[in-house]
């Protein structure tokens, strides 16, 4: 079985870009066209968000190598989210050749003993019963909440991705404490631990299955984990609409255009509902809308990039 971060890096070199569409559906953002009768009840609203996200990936999957359902939205719709929520994951994971799909469930698991074991089983892998490539997961129950993930990454072809560095402006209230012990902040134990999983389970591509959340935001800690973490892949929130641009992100890639996924949610799924693409393309060509700012993101990488 081709490890997680094989495939992972392959698809970043065939597509030329690390860009991650984000699929954060809000029911007041999606097309008028999709709210339309939909504004009662979660069946109708789950089905909007089902549509809406297939929609995306169909636009996408030619473009970038990842997609990154936020389980949250869907969650907030009960259980009729939650079978919409498989069915995007599923119609994502079904696309091949060149349209080919990696997805990173965002849903920032974790817990302890046979209860991670059991989130790792329902999420990790195409086997899962979600079927998800790769899972976000909370580090600050321990190493050894970890350890049930990383088994599941090696015996399923997965990955997960774990919150070191986050992209919200209140991160830093927990992850920037000083630990007198190590005269370092709590970010950079976490990076420690992950970094020695990543080494572990390092692929042809020189990086680990098990990667990193550090946010756009905070270039200059970005550019240090870099250097801390050198088989760690990141995840890097926070381009776009939370503020980071191309020049905050470009430290997380290496020479090859490698090291790095960036991902970008209501920059891209509601397009139409900003400029320039508001005026371009309006509501009825949305789809259009997202294409151009998937590109626009694509160029706007490259151009900050030292190997571009």
């Amino acid at each position: 079985m081709l490890k997680f971060i094989d495939r992972l890096a392959k698809l970043v070199q065939t597509k030329g870009n690390g860009v991650c569409v984000g699929l954060d559906p809000r029911f007041e953002s999606l097309p008028k066209e999709m709210q339309t009768g939909r504004d009662h009840g979660h069946g109708q609203r789950a089905a909007a968000y089902a549509e809406f996200c297939k929609a995306i990936i169909d636009v996408v999957c030619p473009l970038v190598p990842v997609v990154k359902p936020q389980s949250a939205f869907f969650e907030a719709l009960g259980p009729d989210g939650m079978s919409a929520l498989a069915g995007v994951i599923s119609h994502a994971t079904s696309k091949t050749g060149a349209e080919e799909l990696l997805v990173i469930l965002d849903g920032k698991r974790n817990d302890i003993g046979s209860t991670a074991q059991a989130y790792a089983e329902a999420y990790l892998g195409r086997n899962s019963p979600w079927g998800a490539d790769a899972l976000t997961v909370s580090p600050y129950l321990g190493d050894d909440s970890l350890e049930p993930f990383a088994a599941a990454c090696d015996a399923n072809g997965a990955g997960i991705f774990v919150l070191v560095k986050t992209s919200n402006p209140g991160g830093g209230d927990f992850q920037d404490q000083l630990i007198q012990q190590s005269a370092g902040t709590l970010y950079q134990r976490v990076a420690d631990v992950v970094e020695a999983r990543a080494k572990s389970t390092s692929g042809e591509c020189e990086y680990g299955d098990i990667g990193a959340v550090v946010g756009a935001t905070y270039p200059e800690q970005l550019a240090e984990l870099r250097q801390a973490m050198p088989h760690t892949w990141f995840l890097v929130p926070g381009y776009g609409a939370q503020g980071g641009g191309a020049a905050d992100v470009a430290a997380a890639f290496d020479k090859r255009g490698l090291g790095a996924v960036v991902n970008s949610s209501r920059g891209i799924i509601f397009a139409h509902n900003k400029e320039p693409y508001k005026t371009s393309y309006g509501e009825s060509r949305w789809q259009d809308a997202v294409r151009a700012a998937t590109e626009d993101m694509i160029r706007d990488l490259r151009s900050a990039l030292p190997h571009a």
